[in-house]
C-alpha cells in the first residue's frame, strides 16, 4: 500500500485539473509517498502543525509514472518516489487525516 499527505486544498485543485502534481515534483523531481509505517513521521517531517490534511491510498499497479524505491540517507531506510504526477485513478481512497498530537 502507498500512501501520499497533502492538503484538502491541493487534492481539490488536482480534481479540477485532473492530475495532481505536489509542488515536491518541480522542486524535486518526485512526490513523495510513504508506507504505513512512514506516515506519521512524514507528517512530523513536512506538515508539522498544518490541519486540513488528507491521506491519499495509492494502488501502485495503477500508476503511469515510474516508481522508484529509494534509501533517503538521513533517515537510513527505502521510500517511494513518483518520478512524474500522481494520475487521479491510481487513488482508491481519501480520508482525513488528523496527524499526530
Amino acid at each position: 500500500m502507498l500512501l501520499h499527505l497533502t492538503t484538502r486544498e491541493d487534492w481539490e485543485a488536482a480534481q479540477a485539473a485532473g492530475i495532481y502534481e505536489p509542488p515536491s515534483l518541480a522542486k524535486e523531481g518526485f512526490v513523495h509517498l510513504s508506507a504505513p509505517n512512514q506516515v506519521l513521521d512524514t507528517a512530523e517531517r513536512h506538515f508539522p502543525g498544518v490541519r486540513g490534511l488528507v491521506l491519499l491510498t495509492i494502488a501502485a499497479e495503477r500508476l503511469r509514472a515510474p516508481l522508484r524505491y529509494e534509501t533517503v540517507a538521513e533517515r537510513g531506510e527505502m521510500f517511494p518516489h513518483l518520478y512524474g504526477p500522481l494520475n487521479l485513478d491510481a487513488v482508491t481512497a481519501v480520508v482525513d487525516f488528523a496527524g499526530p498530537d
